[in-house]
């Protein structure tokens, strides 16, 4: 990787993908593209990268772009929280800039690695394939799966992969506010003497993937041999109380949970990961567990930070 772009560079799994870029490759010359709506400077502190401020839905940033070479792309811009219910504005922000992803990579020759969603397969009570996906409950699946649609028109003209996310977690979500993991969003309110509060009765079933292992599939992604769609989960699915349970186990606490009615009519109860097509095609393995993902970014990430931050906590 010579000439990389990354775009949503300065998001959750963009920053710890640029970052792990510039170590891997020191050599390489990175552009990122972010608008920093869901997004902060802060999670980029320290980098080499050429960052430019643009919405890649949008088509003024593409004069920036215009005498860059890129080899690849990694596109994980988009709109991802979940409850924004305009569609117009979600299906525009997230095909219509990966649209102009793809123009720019077939004039540039660039390969393409893109972030879809586990959003596309919708209510499923079984470990999710490929081939069950387009069943979205809500406009932001809907997207992703369009998404996938519009990257089948562009067969034989580049290389693409898409991956599918499940539920992720990991250093630099902070600033995703009410879309970061719930695994965040629990383990703060237990780290200020709270009890966790969770739909009833904690015993919907997430595959939740630590961002370590995302960003592993993602540089991974774009050695495949072919263009195609593969998920990136743990391929486990664990409860919301065996979440509480790794939390209090970083933390050394007991909390117990606190039980409200789920409000969303389009809430996934289950998600789980079949991982045979992704080991296939990418090679690609998990190195965390959610519970081991739990207890690196707990003790090694938050409670650090909260304690240089001087964040009030009942620990």
């Amino acid at each position: 990787m010579k000439n990389v772009l990354v775009t949503g560079g300065s998001g959750f799994i963009g920053s710890n993908l640029t970052f792990e870029l510039e170590k891997r490759y020191p050599e390489a010359r990175l552009t990122v593209i972010d608008d920093f709506r869901g997004s902060s400077f802060k999670n980029l502190l320290g980098t080499q990268s050429d960052v430019l401020a643009y919405n890649v839905a949008e088509r003024d940033w593409l004069e920036a772009v215009a005498d860059k070479p890129f080899d690849v792309i990694f596109h994980l811009a988009s709109i991802t929280d979940t409850t924004i219910l305009d569609e117009k504005k979600m299906m525009f922000d997230n095909v219509e800039g990966f649209r102009n992803i793809l123009n720019l990579a077939v004039a540039k020759k660039a390969d393409v690695v893109f972030a879809s969603s586990a959003g596309v397969y919708g209510s499923q009570d079984t470990p999710m394939r490929e081939a069950d996906g387009g069943k979205p409950n809500n406009v932001y699946g809907f997207s992703k799966w369009a998404m996938e649609n519009l990257a089948l028109t562009y067969e034989g003209k580049l290389k693409i992969v898409g991956l599918r996310y499940f539920n992720v977690f990991g250093p630099r979500e902070t600033f995703k506010g009410a879309a970061s993991s719930m695994i965040y969003q629990l383990a703060l309110q237990m780290m200020a003497g709270k009890q966790p509060r969770i739909f009833k009765f904690g015993e919907q079933r997430r595959d939740f993937v630590y961002v370590k292992d995302i960003v592993e599939a993602t540089i991974k992604a774009r050695d495949s041999s072919s263009n195609t769609v593969c998920n990136v989960g743990t391929g486990a699915s664990t409860s919301f109380n065996e979440v509480i349970e790794a939390i209090n186990e970083a933390l050394g606490t007991t909390y117990e949970p606190c039980f409200f009615d789920n409000p969303y009519n389009f809430y996934q109860n289950f998600t789980e990961a079949d991982m045979s097509h992704t080991k296939k095609s990418l090679g690609f393995k998990i190195q965390y567990s959610t519970r081991e993902g739990i207890l690196d970014y707990v003790r090694n990430y938050l409670l650090p930070t909260a304690k240089r931050l001087d964040i009030p906590a009942a620990l």
